[in-house]
């Protein structure tokens, strides 16, 4: 896989509005400055928002192909060094059309984010380039009150710095609070809860080293059988990320989606799983369950599986490397990044 170059103070990143155009609306636009002087100010970027990001719901719902041609841009512009999503949604599938996976492969450089962004995630991979599934403009990066510090060390250790050997612990806390979006709400802060569980096994032991595939699995019925969906042998000793959306999906519907993964053989070729803390810990015993049972009924009890990580729709998010090489070690409960996922 292609590493982007990391980050430095003074580069340039790009806003891109993939998924849905609520950067944009009027009510929370505020929320593109809150990001913008924070990336600025503490990270010493410049941000740009790419020419269709704030054009709001309606007209990026109308014109996917303004939403593409963003992200094509963005990887063209030779000074533009990084590319950050507005936010997710559940339109993005609409984009494959209008993708140049040889621009993104001619064009490294750093591209995040997460929820409905797994599909561009799966288009970075289709073009050979690691990608960084991590926080979002609008939620995490512009969260009101401030920056949570376990997202301002995951950007600054994953973006700028070499990552080789870092270890992705699981954050002291975590909160189910949620701040509604309007300026009137800019400096609360959330109530934050301290973590109890910490990393867990599920089944399986050992220590396993692969490259990492995956992101939110609600995303995936949308993607199956599309073009940037991997071939079977693409993955074989590969480490399993998975997590789920904001949306609370019913345990038997977590059940038929890992199915689904079970029928195409991919618990049989990958080497562990690593799972997402449920949002707002929504159904959070009831996951477990549901994947030692799916897991059992494909002949897989003994495949590796770490549970509660701070990735996705967790609060607090970290970032994890798609197509970066990380350690998994359940016996130690452990997380580790094998090789840097950027270079100078």
């Amino acid at each position: 896989m292609i590493k982007p170059n990391r980050l430095k103070s003074g580069d340039k990143i790009a806003i891109v509005s993939l998924s849905t155009g609520l950067l944009g609306e009027e009510n929370l636009i505020h929320k593109f400055y809150i990001a913008k002087e924070r990336l600025e100010k503490e990270f010493g970027l410049e941000v740009v928002a790419m020419p269709n990001a704030l054009k709001g719901i309606k007209y990026l719902y109308d014109h996917p192909e303004a939403r593409a041609e963003d992200l094509m841009e963005a990887f063209k512009d030779e000074s533009i060094k990084g590319i950050f999503c507005a936010i997710g949604g559940n339109d993005t599938i609409r984009l494959l059309p209008y993708i140049d996976y040889d621009i993104i492969k001619n064009n490294p450089k750093i591209f995040m984010g997460y929820s409905d962004s797994t599909v561009n995630h799966f288009m970075m991979r289709k073009a050979g380039l690691i990608s960084f599934y991590g926080p979002s403009i609008m939620c995490e990066i512009s969260d009101y009150g401030k920056m949570p510090d376990y997202v301002y060390h995951a950007i600054k250790t994953f973006l700028f710095e070499d990552a080789t050997d870092y270890e992705v612990k699981s954050s002291p806390y975590w909160s189910k609070d949620f701040i509604p979006w309007g300026e009137e709400n800019i400096d609360k802060v959330k109530e934050l809860t301290k973590e109890e569980h910490g990393y867990e096994v599920i089944q399986g032991k050992g220590s396993v080293t692969g490259e990492l595939i995956g992101g939110c699995i609600d995303v995936f019925p949308m993607i199956c059988a599309t073009e940037i969906w991997p071939k079977e042998d693409e993955w074989n000793d590969k480490i399993l990320l998975l997590e789920t959306s904001d949306e609370h999906i019913e345990p038997n519907t977590l059940l038929c989606y890992l199915r689904n993964l079970g029928a195409q053989h991919i618990f049989d070729k990958v080497k562990g799983i690593i799972v997402g803390k449920p949002h707002m810990e929504e159904y959070y015993e009831e996951y477990k369950e549901i994947y030692q049972k799916v897991l059992k009924e494909y002949h897989q009890e003994n495949l590796p599986v770490l549970y509660n990580i701070n990735i996705g729709h967790a609060f607090f998010t970290g970032i994890l490397p798609l197509g970066g090489l990380i350690t998994v070690n359940y016996d130690d409960k452990k997380i580790i990044i094998k090789e840097a996922p950027t270079k100078k």
